[in-house]
């Protein structure tokens, strides 16, 4: 269990790129897991048409870059200005018409589920094999990088060390495929009774300091249409099992 790193404070400072001001955290060792590194740009030598409509560039129609994927458009296919967290950005910043669609659907996992997954939920948890459940408040930590589990005992579950993570529903166990969707999910959630019910989770991490993986089993307790609801939305962050290295950043991806 890791309680030093979570325990520093999240200082941030502001800083300004080629695409624009970013509030970023001081110490990159802090730096959310849900982050993407900003792109190199196409040079401009490289690109003397637009990528999309294939518009040659001239002196009136001049190019752009997208800031989410780095290549060189027209005015025409790269004039969105879209909020873009998970680079940092300040401000909403110019994208082509893909990245777009892309951060307009992260925006929503920022203005929603983020904070359900910040605010917590209760669960009845178990470690391993144990047959002993305690029951533990569990939330995501603000700078997003760790599971925060609270009840008579106290841990935490670093989201880079975590290699699988299934959401389970009502009448599924542990091992079945996972085929529900995430708006299944929420769509149950508004009927009472919906069959999709998430019900609970189970996670693979490698603690601190340990080469051997860890099962936590998680199963909604008394409050179960907030512990649902946080299921939920933990099931609209997709974990890569293909990159599980603790340094690389776009560890996760939304679904």
């Amino acid at each position: 269990i890791n309680t030093n790193m979570s325990a520093v404070p999240d200082g941030k400072k502001l800083v300004r790129s080629p695409s624009g001001l970013r509030m970023v955290p001081e110490n990159g060792a802090f730096t959310s897991p849900f982050s993407l590194d900003e792109p190199q740009w196409v040079p401009d030598k490289e690109c003397p048409r637009c990528m999309q409509c294939d518009t040659k560039f001239d002196f009136i129609t001049r190019k752009h870059h997208c800031r989410r994927c780095g290549r060189c458009f027209c005015d025409k296919c790269c004039s969105q200005k879209v909020a873009l967290p998970r680079m940092c950005f300040v401000d909403p910043v110019r994208q082509c018409a893909e990245c777009s669609l892309i951060s307009q659907k992260e925006v929503e996992f920022y203005d929603k589920q983020l904070k359900v997954l910040t605010a917590g939920g209760t669960f009845l948890v178990k470690v391993d094999s144990s047959e002993i459940s305690e029951t533990m408040v569990c939330r995501l930590s603000n700078n997003h990088r760790y599971l925060f589990l609270d009840g008579e005992s106290h841990f935490e579950v670093e989201l880079s060390r975590i290699s699988s993570m299934q959401v389970l529903t009502e009448g599924s166990t542990p091992g079945e495929k996972d085929i529900c969707s995430y708006m299944s999910l929420l769509d149950s959630q508004k009927s009472e009774g919906g069959s999709l019910r998430a019900s609970g989770m189970v996670l693979q991490y490698k603690p601190p300091g340990s080469l051997n993986l860890q099962q936590l089993h998680m199963d909604t307790a008394d409050d179960k249409r907030v512990a649902s609801a946080w299921l939920a939305a933990m099931h609209k962050v997709g974990v890569s099992e293909r990159v599980h290295c603790k340094k690389k950043k776009g560890h996760f991806i939304f679904v």
